[in-house]
């Protein structure tokens, strides 16, 4: 009689993180930055109805690359999760950190499971505060890790090149349409030769502090991120 075979423990978690780290690697990057009056979200995204950027709740939003139909299954259980909590109490307990942690056990326990493979997918949730010093941002990787990022945050395939580019660009109090046009910049940095990104190929969103609705989450068109980008409309 055969014996079964066996993996130890350290090298079936290093296989399973490996797999989601090359799933994760062959999707494009998406940059999310603070600006003066709110948060900036960009993604390289040639589709116009499969989103990588989306709202989740008054003040908070989300971006993601990876497994399209994983994070959208995450995206849609984080909307839940926020009208659920905001209907039995009260809006302003809906927080990016609470979401932020609901993320990062629901990926820590899929990791961890033998019996299913891991979500191949990063996420960024970031919540927009009263003021610039209250916005949060945090990172979520495969495997349920949180990150509390400072100012930006850079997720996908060439993170370290595109990361490297955001830094030496940022600065605090930076002004949307520069903070706009570095993203963009950056992600065409992904590689050896720089890549001039057209405005069919991005996807952009904010979560705007200047907006008087309670809602803060808006996409910027095609006509505006031209003007931005200064490409002809």
């Amino acid at each position: 009689m055969s014996s079964p075979f066996y993996v130890a423990p350290e090298q079936q978690m290093k296989d399973r993180a490996d797999f989601a780290r090359k799933g994760i690697a062959r999707g494009r990057s998406v940059v999310v930055l603070q600006y003066a009056d709110g948060i900036c979200m960009v993604a390289e995204n040639r589709s116009q109805t499969l989103h990588k950027i989306s709202e989740i709740y008054d003040r908070i939003g989300f971006a993601a690359v990876g497994r399209y139909n994983e994070f959208e299954n995450l995206r849609i259980a984080g909307i839940r999760h926020a009208d659920m909590r905001g209907y039995a109490y009260d809006r302003a307990d809906v927080t990016g950190r609470g979401l932020a942690n609901a993320y990062a056990q629901l990926l820590g326990t899929i990791f961890s499971s033998g019996g299913e493979k891991p979500y191949e997918v990063e996420l960024i949730v970031a919540e927009l505060g009263v003021t610039a010093d209250r916005d949060e941002i945090y990172r979520l990787t495969y495997d349920g890790s949180v990150a509390d990022e400072s100012n930006y945050a850079v997720m996908g395939g060439a993170t370290e090149a595109i990361g490297a580019v955001v830094a030496e660009g940022y600065h605090d109090g930076i002004g949307l349409d520069d903070a706009v046009r570095l993203a963009v910049h950056a992600l065409g940095s992904d590689g050896t030769e720089h890549r001039s990104l057209e405005v069919d190929s991005l996807e952009v969103a904010l979560l705007d502090r200047t907006r008087i609705t309670p809602r803060k989450f808006r996409r910027l068109g095609d006509r505006a991120l031209a003007e931005i980008l200064g490409h002809s409309s």
